[in-house]
């Protein structure tokens, strides 16, 4: 272990658990559920935030950008602030200004103050999200963890089905004459209901001094350091910098014309990111406390993982926010009739990660990863066909293969963070969990800017439909590179911690 200073110890024996484990879970799930209800509402609300506020296609992206960017760029401290401070307290207070942030996006003006909203909203968000993977860990036995993860794919697929039927139908509704700034209040409730149950039900963080005493302790016992427990700003600013000099270009290069700077500052984002591991190396020599845990990346399931998420994800948050900027300002669709239409693909969700969860992943395991890659992909490609040069779509032409990239990607979320998790030590989990969620959002910028740059580029001269076909075949390309990478995986996921 490179670190002393490890999540909350729970009320339990490590055999049998916190007591309050599974209603601990759903707290966490909870948080789960605002986050994706936001980002998948606000894709069908795009379109109607920019009637209203006026704005170019860049806003359009930036309005999920600004979010997932803020996301990726402090996930990672936020995971690390922790282990420092107390899983709870990080949780309680990520919760509590995600929900503040979502008013403020619904009282945006203009669509420059909804983007800072946003990033905002994105910021609290990375103090979080992390906390709930490492609250898991801690909350339950190693027997139980497969179980525990395993409700992460149909809940969240049960959210992706609400989530745009939801986001439609408060767009469309205009209860109060709201319009689209329904489906931000949307987070309120939600969002007090988690923090009041989170006080009363997650585990106490342990104090300062239960900390240092058992720091203390375990450094007598195996001869490691003790090192400081802060939060390393420099390499806050380096991660962040290489996060930004790589997807701010990708958003508004096609719309300014791709001018030299765009390419000089994707290709700068390579050596501040090399800076960034020299710095990281650098801190822990001299004692300190790195940003990154180092010996993460000797684990080759947490290694593997990254890279294959990073892909994975930047196909699907490219696929949604294609799919529903195409049926709105493509074919003139309603929200609300965007939002139906994705029906088909959040039930696929559903149903592959019950299947995967409960029955194939642990049986299977990687080889259930592959398999919902391919599925998926074929989707993708189902819907190149179904769109490419069709005069006319209704929903019902879009189900099939709409369904079916739902099931290949429910049949990869289930095992994907037990698979990622696997081997991680507990005082590396806060850590992980950041770096996990970084990469997830990340790709997820990474997907809006490529594809929606794409799609917004080919839609100039061959229209809507067209575009829609290729960028969904760049779904498919992405998908491929994920489950040539994912050969990278172990075979199984190791519930029981040992290091691969």
């Amino acid at each position: 272990m490179t670190s002393q200073i490890a999540p909350p110890a729970p009320t339990g024996t490590p055999s049998t658990g916190y007591r309050l484990r599974w209603a601990g879970l759903a707290v966490i799930l909870a948080a789960e559920v605002m986050d994706l209800l936001d980002t998948t509402i606000v894709g069908v609300a795009a379109p109607a935030v920019r009637q209203d506020l006026g704005g170019s296609d860049a806003q359009i992206q930036w309005i999920t950008a600004s979010y997932t960017l803020a996301f990726a760029v402090l996930l990672i401290t936020g995971g690390r602030l922790g282990d420092l401070l107390g899983l709870k307290r990080l949780f309680v207070l990520g919760a509590a200004g995600f929900t503040l942030a979502s008013v403020l996006c619904a009282a945006a003006p203009g669509a420059g103050t909804l983007i800072a909203a946003r990033t905002v909203q994105g910021l609290f968000a990375a103090l979080l999200i992390p906390q709930g993977l490492g609250l898991i860990k801690a909350m339950f036995p190693p027997k139980e963890l497969g179980a525990a993860f395993g409700l992460f794919g149909p809940i969240l697929g049960l959210s992706s089905v609400l989530g745009p039927t939801l986001g439609g139908y408060l767009t469309g509704a205009d209860w109060f004459g709201l319009g689209w700034r329904a489906v931000f209040l949307i987070n309120l409730p939600v969002g007090l209901l988690a923090v009041f149950a989170a006080g009363r039900i997650l585990p106490a963080d342990r104090s300062t001094t239960d900390r240092a005493t058992a720091d203390r302790a375990t450094a007598a016992g195996t001869g490691a350091d003790t090192r400081t427990g802060r939060i390393d700003p420099v390499g806050v600013l380096l991660l962040g910098l290489a996060v930004l000099l790589l997807v701010y270009p990708l958003v508004q290069g096609r719309e300014l014309g791709w001018p030299l700077w765009t390419f000089l500052s994707m290709a700068a984002s390579v050596p501040t990111a090399w800076l960034f591991t020299v710095q990281q190396r650098g801190v822990l020599r001299r004692g300190g406390t790195p940003l990154i845990e180092p010996s993460l990346f000797g684990k080759r399931a947490f290694v593997s993982a990254l890279a294959t998420g990073l892909v994975f994800f930047a196909a699907l948050s490219g696929l949604m926010l294609v799919f529903t900027l195409h049926l709105q300002l493509g074919l003139g669709w309603t929200p609300l009739h965007a939002g139906l239409s994705m029906i088909p693909l959040s039930i696929g969700v559903v149903v592959g990660a019950v299947l995967s969860g409960a029955l194939l992943a642990p049986r299977y395991g990687r080889r259930v990863l592959h398999l919902g890659m391919v599925l998926a992909a074929a989707g993708a490609l189902g819907l190149w066909a179904t769109v490419d040069g069709a005069d006319g779509l209704t929903s019902w032409q879009l189900a099939p293969a709409l369904a079916l990239a739902g099931l290949g990607l429910g049949l990869i979320m289930a095992p994907f963070f037990d698979i990622a998790l696997a081997g991680v030590e507990e005082s590396e989990t806060g850590s992980a969990s950041g770096v996990l969620n970084a990469q997830q959002q990340l790709g997820g910028s990474m997907g809006v800017a490529l594809l929606g740059t794409a799609f917004f580029g080919w839609a100039r001269t061959d229209g809507f439909g067209h575009a829609a076909g290729l960028t969904y075949g760049l779904v498919a390309a992405l998908l491929a590179a994920a489950f040539v990478i994912a050969f990278l995986l172990p075979r199984q996921a190791r519930p029981d911690g040992e290091g691969h």
